[in-house]
This record gives structure tokens, C-alpha cells and sequence, in this order.
């Protein structure tokens, strides 16, 4: 009741367009909701969750086929394009916080529609490095992870996987140098113990090779994890 009192004394403009809102407790009219890239749900890899516009029904890309991806199955809400891209970097890089409840609606919407939500053990959080978290002051995929959890009715863990480092940014680099420089580049804690014979749900704000979550999933398939489906709010665009 506060929230939609303050709706109506100080009604929310759309992150977008700037027009009124016209969806409670939003931040993205129904206007420009309409026109965002979400990813579809058809034509999509079965591993990496890719969508192939020329495909219909499931398929294995030809990405998975030749890197195999440790994690067992992925999905993302839309595409890395447009004003998707422009609301992820406000959110992750200016503080732009109060397009949580938005981004949440938009992953419950990709994890019920591509996992089996019931056969979710936890929710896990991609761990950030020390040095953003202490720049930004928080890890975005934690705030989108927690909130996820809540939605979903399934715990969250935390503290059981750490960011360990890498040897160079990722930005600027090749598919392969991506991959190649994230190996190895998380460790599963002690905590990671009670997660043995689990199914996780990884959540990450952006997903563009696969290769991150892919060592992530390793580190905690180590530690006992049995499967590791990822979930990134953004996906990477490329040739379909």
C-alpha cells in the first residue's frame, strides 16, 4: 500500500521513454516492454540456451559441440542489444538499483520456462572480483540472485565459491582467449560441501561465451555439486 501511495504522489517515469509508468511497483512501461529483445524459447541450443532463429525445437550448437560447456544447461531472458545493454551497465556500473524487480520478473520468467524449477536444490550468486565489489559496493548477480531465490521459494547459498582471479581482462579479447583466460579462475569453499549431489542454479548478469560460467560450474562440480544449470539476465548477441 506505501509502495503504490507513492506511486500515485510521485509516479515513476519508464528507464526507457521517460513516460509515466503504467505498471505497479515498475520501472519499464508495458510500451517499451513489448519492444524488448527477449530471448525466444524456441529454436535454442539445448546446452548453452543460443537461440537459432532458423531452428525449430532443440538442437546442440555448434559452440557445445566443439567446447562442451561444464555446466549442464543455460538460459538468459533477452539479448545483450538495444536498451537491454543500456539498463544492464546503468544497473551494474551507476547504481541504477530500483531496476531490480523488473530484471527479476524477466529471469523468473526465463528460469520457469527453461528449468525444471522444483528440481532446484539452491541458488547461487557469480562471485564478483574483491576489487568491484569494493568500487561498486555490491555484486549485481548477488542483489538479482537473492531477490530470484525469494521469487522461486529456493535457498540461496552463499560463500561457496570464490573468484580466484585472471591473468587478463576479458574485455577485447577472442572467443578462445576468453576461455583460456578464465581456466581454473574459481575455487569452491568449505562451504560448498553441503551442496554435495545437488542440482545449483548459477546466476549471472551476462553471459557471452559461456566460458566463466563453464569454470564456475567445474569448480563446483568439484566440490559435489551433481548438475549446474546457469541463468544470465543478458546474453551475448552473434551471427545466428
Amino acid at each position: 500500500m506505501i509502495s503504490r501511495l507513492l506511486d500515485i504522489l510521485w509516479p515513476r517515469e519508464c528507464e526507457i521513454c521517460s513516460k509515466k509508468v503504467d505498471r505497479p511497483r515498475r520501472h519499464i512501461c508495458s510500451d517499451c516492454l513489448m519492444r524488448l529483445p527477449f530471448v525466444p524459447q524456441q529454436g535454442c541450443c539445448r546446452r548453452c540456451g543460443r537461440d537459432v532463429p532458423k531452428f525449430v525445437g532443440e538442437f546442440l550448437c555448434e559452440d557445445c559441440k566443439k567446447h562442451k560447456p561444464l555446466f549442464d544447461r543455460a538460459g538468459s531472458a533477452l539479448r545483450f542489444e538495444s536498451e537491454a545493454r543500456k539498463m544492464m551497465q546503468d544497473f551494474k556500473y551507476r547504481r541504477h538499483l530500483w531496476l531490480k524487480d523488473d530484471f527479476v520478473d524477466w529471469l523468473e520468467a526465463a528460469a520457469r520456462s527453461r528449468f525444471k524449477v522444483s528440481e532446484i536444490d539452491a541458488i547461487v550468486a557469480m562471485p564478483a572480483r574483491l576489487t568491484h565489489r569494493i568500487l561498486r559496493g555490491y555484486n549485481q548477480c548477488d542483489i538479482l540472485a537473492k531477490e530470484l531465490a525469494r521469487r522461486l521459494c529456493v535457498p540461496k547459498a552463499d560463500y561457496v565459491v570464490k573468484f580466484t582471479g585472471l591473468r587478463r581482462r576479458q574485455a577485447g579479447l577472442s572467443e578462445e582467449e576468453r576461455r583460456e583466460n578464465v581456466e581454473d579462475a574459481f575455487k569452491a569453499t568449505a562451504l560448498a560441501g553441503r551442496l554435495t549431489g545437488a542440482t545449483i542454479l548459477l546466476v549471472d548478469d551476462v553471459m557471452t561465451t559461456g566460458a566463466t560460467l563453464s569454470q564456475c560450474a567445474k569448480a563446483l562440480k568439484r566440490a559435489g555439486v551433481e548438475r549446474v544449470w546457469a541463468l544470465s539476465l543478458l546474453r551475448s548477441v552473434k551471427d545466428r
